[in-house]
């Protein structure tokens, strides 16, 4: 089909209903393209890579735009847009040198379109949730605050194929962080042009192998082969569809129906059941995710320690990954997952990790009782958890737990759709929230920085301890890969202790991925690109 038709209204409706039919390996079909059929676990909000912070989104979006870096098909950094770079001896400058590459339009990509692209997620009217992650970019904060101009964020163009990055200190894991869509470029041209509406089938331009033509809110996406694009020769499929899918009994009906190929999700503690119904598609390995439940300690009761810590306290971690979650799943006592890279210490937890189960509860009662609750005055609150994944059955278990501390607890759970979740978690309008953090890059610091005063949005319940602002800080000044280990050590025990978030598990990754397919590499990023994936009989056209 011509991406031309998909403007039209009616061709764009025939599109949406022929969808289903197009098999992954193609059929004699006239009108049938080579079709990879995705599911992603929630809803769609943005395509903007300045405006996303979901993990579903980066699955399209990272399909279609190409970054300095990008994954390579085990998820380790290989070069994108940089045919090469270099590094001064201090770490605090580097030079990316850009290969001959053009955007959908035929528009030449330049290092204008990236100093462009980080002006612009620092750009306080965007309103960027990510933009804190970029902050090791000399000014960027300041930037981002209105304290300083656009002009004056540490990237600058030497010439339209050379980039220099300064950055405030020194950073070893940049090239995994510049994998990340938050550093991607957008085409100004474009982005000038239609403002937010860049981003739409028939307006969006992109310099990756695919480039999206349809988009049905709740539905589906469709993004089709970008022919100039980085890494287009290589591709299997044509056409690839992103369908919205929350809920698992959908998820398995579609691939009874072989309608789907890969889904990025499914119920853990259905594992074996699902190994026997669909042989071969349950895929998990070792990852780089922690989920961790938040307090808004701005707002009482939860701007009390001994409530925070009673809370966290109660819970029993080891019932839930035995019992409830997925084969693999291990309970977290700290923040920052095993298997990270420059975090080689002796790792802090929490100090009543080895107490038995009835100890903790007998301390978090006493906590709350020192806290003035009772039964004169009953300890009521609300959790909200994610819809999809393992959240829904780990969160009754959670209100149990809870509500095991004494009589007068009474905990409130509330399941929200994921997308809506996030966003009250961005707001701080919560109590208690469920919530995730997967890995952007392999380093101790993407986790710690979450709870930095200074972090914005996704320091969700908004907690500020100058101390541990001092540590972080010093970790950035340090070369040696050692003591700057020894710091985070000391910054994560330190929040740890004042229980701004209570860490829950360590996760493996989950994904359902048709036997057939091939170039499907398991990575603890959990990073699976379109374009390294084929099918068995099929090869690149």
């Amino acid at each position: 089909m011509l991406l031309k038709s998909l403007m039209s209204s009616t061709l764009a409706a025939a599109l949406a209903l022929t969808l289903a039919a197009c098999g992954g390996g193609g059929s004699t079909a006239a009108d049938d393209v080579p079709t990879l059929r995705r599911g992603i676990s929630a809803k769609v909000d943005t395509l903007d890579p300045h405006k996303s912070s979901a993990q579903w989104e980066n699955i399209v979006i990272g399909d279609m735009m190409i970054g300095l870096m990008t994954h390579g098909q085990d998820g380790k950094p290989v070069n994108g847009m940089a045919e090469s770079y270099e590094t001064t001896d201090d770490g605090l400058v580097w030079t990316f040198h850009l290969g001959d590459y053009v955007w959908s339009d035929g528009e030449p990509v330049t290092a204008g379109d990236f100093v462009y692209a980080l002006r612009r997620i620092q750009n306080p009217t965007i309103a960027s949730q990510y933009a804190s992650l970029l902050y090791v970019i000399k000014n960027a904060a300041k930037v981002n605050s209105g304290e300083m101009a656009p002009e004056e964020l540490g990237v600058r163009a030497i010439d339209d194929k050379t980039l220099e990055v300064t950055l405030d200190y020194p950073a070893p894991y940049l090239p995994g962080l510049l994998t990340h869509y938050t550093t991607y470029p957008v085409p100004q041209h474009v982005v000038e042009q239609y403002g937010d509406a860049w981003i739409q089938p028939g307006n969006i331009v992109t310099n990756g192998p695919y480039k999206l033509v349809y988009w049905r809110t709740g539905d589906q996406l469709v993004s089709e082969k970008n022919p100039t694009g980085f890494g287009a020769a290589d591709v299997c499929f044509d056409r690839i569809v992103y369908y919205e899918l929350e809920d698992q009994t959908a998820v398995e009906n579609k691939i009874e129906a072989g309608e789907l190929d890969i889904n990025n999700a499914f119920d853990g503690a259905r594992k074996a059941e699902l190994e026997q119904k669909f042989p071969g598609w349950p895929h998990t390995s070792p990852s780089l995710i922690t989920t961790y439940w938040s307090f808004n300690s701005t707002q009482p009761p939860f701007d009390d320690i001994r409530v925070r810590k009673a809370l966290a306290m109660a819970l029993d971690r080891e019932f839930i990954t035995r019992n409830v979650l997925t084969s693999g799943y291990v309970p977290a006592y700290s923040m920052v997952p095993p298997g990270i890279d420059n975090y080689d210490v002796v790792r802090p937890t929490v100090e009543w990790k080895d107490m038995p189960r009835a100890d903790r509860l007998a301390e978090a009662r006493r906590l709350l009782d020192e806290a003035g609750y009772g039964p004169n005055k009953p300890f009521r609150f609300e959790f909200i958890h994610r819809s999809t994944d393992d959240n829904p059955k780990a969160a009754p278990v959670a209100q149990q737990n809870w509500a095991e501390i004494a009589p007068w607890v009474d905990p409130v759970i509330i399941k929200q759709d994921t997308k809506v979740l996030y966003a009250r978690l961005r707001q701080s309008d919560f109590q208690v929230a469920d919530g995730a953090w997967v890995a952007d890059y392999d380093d101790p610091l993407n986790f710690l920085y979450l709870l930095e005063s200074n972090t914005g949005q996704q320091n969700y319940g908004r907690y500020k301890n100058p101390e541990y602002d001092a540590l972080l800080a010093k970790s950035n000044a340090e070369m040696d890969l050692k003591k700057r280990a020894e710091t985070f050590a000391e910054a994560e025990q330190l929040m740890l202790n004042d229980y701004p978030i209570t860490p829950m598990w360590f996760q493996v990754t989950k994904n359902l991925v048709d036997p057939t397919l091939t170039g499907w590499t398991d990575n603890a990023v959990d990073q699976h690109r379109s374009r390294y994936i084929c099918r068995e009989g099929m090869k690149a056209e």
